[in-house]
């Protein structure tokens, strides 16, 4: 038995002595810096960034996206099974020992000339056996540490892939319960400005009535009424959608989803560090999987190649067998064997499999370019349109107080009968298109700040 040992003992430590993967060339070089203006307060992490919204209905509403998402229970899912997938493949790179134990009883049923005695103890035999086997697979090529590295990277990647489910989710629950929270605004203001507009128009129907009026000008006012009361059931109809799709993401039905009153002015958007672009390689878990994919890729054109290559399988045995069963264990025996096979012929299959995993590879080396390529304009995007909202919001003040006074003006000149009434009717639109773009500025400002913590990772990094 200690050849054997031995040469097991040399086996196992070939098959330890695999190369870690290296990084992949990603083919350019990282800017150095964003192109698009980056002044925001910076932050020491972003693990949890949407607390950074201070709206504890919002934290409440990621807990239960967190506990209650299928989608996050099925990546738990794909994990567990990856886990179990890296088990089996390392499973080749130590010895598989097996045990049997086995009780044989054989008697002749008719003795038509078998045999050369007529006894029936003859015609019966009895057998009793113990055994343990050992087989082993010498990994002088390093296929099998190969394919077990590959398990691991697509372990890896499937730990990543949860990550960046976790990280979409988030951002969709927060995307969807602010634009629910700017419908509820909107209806808000079109209540008011339909009231506005009604009163406006009783002003109208009493000059008409008075005669100092046109009934052009009272079918004008009727038409801007009728417009505002048509806005209201479209923002309902919005806003509902909205909390269907956030009740969705939460795991559960519309029915069961309650939302508080909340002030959508009063959320702010929060400062972020985009950091460096440099720093984006291992801030996200969609290139971290793309990177684990592509390594996982490479340990598969090793196993392809060694395929090709001998096999040595080493097997060794331990029994002992008898015809009476207390005599199980008193006539041990031992069996070694050594085994050397190689593929010779098999119509160019081994090699079109080798073939095939190097251009796979090449393919996910290409993929992953292109995720950092896609990331680095995430971020840009985001930032553009922070830095471009930000100017925006900054005039829209402006407009939407000059508007206010414009209507108010108007409002009191025609009322003293001072003003035409299609001021009054320019102003009143320009006042409500004004406060809807409020909000949404507002909105997509959020969502802006939503967009660039899901483009710089949210805070994760590579452990």
């Amino acid at each position: 038995m200690k050849p054997l040992l031995s040469a097991l003992s040399l086996a196992l430590l070939l098959s330890a002595c695999s190369t870690p993967p290296t990084p992949p060339d990603i083919g350019f070089a990282p800017p150095q810096q964003w192109q698009s203006a980056n002044t925001q307060a910076v932050r020491d992490s972003n693990l949890a960034w949407w607390r950074s919204f201070a709206s504890p209905e919002l934290d409440q509403l990621i807990a239960q996206a967190d506990s209650g998402s299928y989608d996050i229970a099925a990546a738990i899912a794909r994990v567990r099974q990856a886990r179990a997938a890296r088990t089996i493949a390392g499973g080749t790179l130590l010895p598989e020992v097996g045990a049997a134990l086995a009780g044989n009883r054989e008697k002749q049923m008719h003795h038509n000339g078998y045999g050369t005695s007529s006894s029936t103890n003859d015609r019966e035999s009895v057998s009793y056996s113990a055994s343990f086997n050992a087989s082993y697979e010498v990994d002088f090529w390093g296929g099998n540490a190969a394919a077990r590295d590959s398990a691991e990277q697509a372990l890896k990647a499937s730990e990543f892939d949860q990550a960046t489910v976790t990280l979409t989710l988030f951002s969709n629950v927060a995307s969807f319960y602010l634009q629910a929270l700017a419908l509820d605004e909107q209806q808000r203001i079109a209540s008011l400005n339909l009231a506005n507009a009604q009163q406006v128009l009783e002003v109208v129907r009493a000059k008409y009535n008075a005669g100092s009026a046109t009934a052009l000008e009272l079918a004008q006012q009727q038409v801007l009424v009728a417009a505002q009361q048509r806005r209201l059931p479209l923002l309902r109809q919005q806003a509902t959608e909205a909390r269907i799709t956030l009740a969705a993401l939460l795991g559960k039905p519309v029915q069961a989803l309650t939302l508080h009153a909340s002030d959508f002015n009063r959320i702010a958007a929060p400062g972020i560090d985009a950091g460096l672009p440099s720093d984006l390689l291992s801030r996200r878990p969609d290139i971290a999987a793309a990177e684990a994919r592509l390594a996982a890729a490479k340990a598969d054109v090793q196993v392809a190649r060694a395929a090709m290559l001998p096999k040595l399988t080493l097997t060794a045995g331990l029994g002992s067998g008898a015809n009476v069963a207390a005599d199980v264990l008193r006539n041990p025996f031992y069996s070694l064997a050594a085994g050397l096979s190689a593929p010779i012929f098999n119509n160019g299959r081994l090699g079109a499999e080798r073939d095939k995993a190097t251009a796979v590879q090449q393919e996910l080396l290409e993929k992953y370019r292109g995720e950092l390529i896609n990331a680095f304009a995430d971020v840009e995007k985001a930032l553009n349109s922070i830095d471009g909202l930000d100017r925006q919001r900054q005039w829209q003040r402006v407009e939407l107080n000059q508007a206010q006074q414009a209507f108010d003006i108007a409002r009191t000149r025609y009322e003293a009968g001072a003003e035409l009434l299609l001021n009054v009717l320019d102003a009143q639109r320009s006042l409500y298109e004004s406060q809807d773009e409020a909000v949404l500025l507002h909105l997509q400002r959020l969502q802006a700040s939503i967009a660039l913590y899901k483009a710089v990772g949210g805070g994760w990094q590579v452990q």
